[in-house]
């Protein structure tokens, strides 16, 4: 398995450059199409919330847009529907590879079972999903250390606190979100020495409830946490994370971003003097890498971590304001090092 050595980030926020719509066909299990491989290369299709979520699935646009542009290949990039089941991210995904479009990319868990039945039958076509372990010979699992980058925004929090109280909000109560909360918890007690006080919410039990694509569920969960005097929440709630940053700056609190630099988002600009920092993760660069290794003929399997050490996850610094809280970046410089050389272990859980 080859090792990614560093990954690129990728600005955000970019308008659509006429993709590829592409209606859902069936799922033969016939390879290829009337199309030939050499006219197509990426193709993803977007998780719960879609593109516009200014976060987690418009990184991995980003990164769609960059292999584009240095490519020169015609891509596709697919939105989720409303209630769809396995089947329909199964016929999905088969219809992107029928078309001929490599690699294809689940970008959620959420497409887990659907991959698993799909790249069988595809075996010439390089399948990627974000977030989520499949087993396949054609199939490059790309997870990230997102309990790392949560830490970071942890020790941020803890630092920029003034009411020893700071907030979480999740968008769904699954495993994946556990990790973002475990390093945030850490992150802060570690640095306050047990002072200051998490308050943890998750919006729903389940995706299907709305967890990830509700800004106003995100919203009211916040408001409430500052009620309760939080006057930093960190959110990791996708589309729902909207409603947490209006709701920060509403009340003239720190809100915390996640996945993408949210402090540089165009949707985000009215609130933006309140997003202290955002947790990073590269979803565009792991795109952006199982693209080039296609194209280069040298495509990833397996399982592909991006953690700190690789720049897969980290700590924005666009704010000027995250610069000037007293001991903030030196505490985060520090915690940086402790994790990469080993000496921090975060937990996941």
């Amino acid at each position: 398995m080859r090792r990614i050595s560093k990954l690129t980030r990728v600005a955000v926020g970019v308008a659509s450059l006429g993709l590829v719509a592409t209606a859902c066909g069936g799922t033969s299990s016939e390879s290829g199409g009337s199309d030939t491989k050499d006219d197509k290369g990426l193709a993803i299709a977007y998780d719960i919330g879609g593109k516009g979520d200014q976060s987690f699935n418009d990184a991995a646009y980003a990164g769609l847009t960059k292999a584009k542009d240095e490519f020169g290949y015609t891509t596709a990039d697919i939105e989720p529907t409303e209630g769809e089941t396995d089947a329909d991210k199964e016929q999905r995904l088969a219809s992107l590879a029928k078309q001929g479009y490599n690699p294809v990319i689940g970008v959620g868990f959420a497409y887990g079972p659907a991959m698993k039945n799909v790249a069988s039958k595809y075996p010439d076509t390089t399948f990627g999903i974000v977030d989520s372990v499949v087993e396949g010979k054609n199939v490059a699992s790309l997870v990230f250390a997102e309990e790392q980058a949560s830490y970071l925004a942890g020790v941020a929090a803890a630092k920029a606190t003034k009411s020893n109280t700071v907030g979480f909000v999740g968008g769904v109560d699954i495993p994946l979100i556990h990790k973002f909360e475990a390093g945030y918890k850490q992150g802060v007690q570690d640095t306050s020495g047990g002072k200051v006080k998490v308050i943890s919410q998750y919006l729903t039990q389940t995706a299907e409830e709305g967890g990830f694509s509700s800004p106003d569920k995100g919203k009211a969960a916040a408001e409430g946490q500052i009620e309760k005097k939080a006057d930093v929440v960190y959110q990791a709630a996708g589309l729902s994370g909207q409603g947490v940053i209006e709701a920060a700056a509403k009340a003239k609190v720190w809100a915390i971003g996640v996945d993408s630099d949210q402090y540089k988002q165009a949707a985000l600009a009215p609130y933006k003097q309140y997003i202290l920092t955002s947790a990073l993760k590269d979803v565009g660069g792991a795109v952006y890498a199982l693209a080039k290794s296609v194209h280069d003929d040298k495509p990833l399997t397996g399982t592909q971590t991006f953690d700190l050490k690789v720049n897969g996850v980290g700590l924005s610094e666009s704010n000027p304001e995250f610069g000037k809280i007293a001991g903030l970046k030196d505490a985060v410089d520090k915690a940086k090092e402790g994790i990469t050389d080993g000496s921090i272990k975060v937990k996941t859980e």
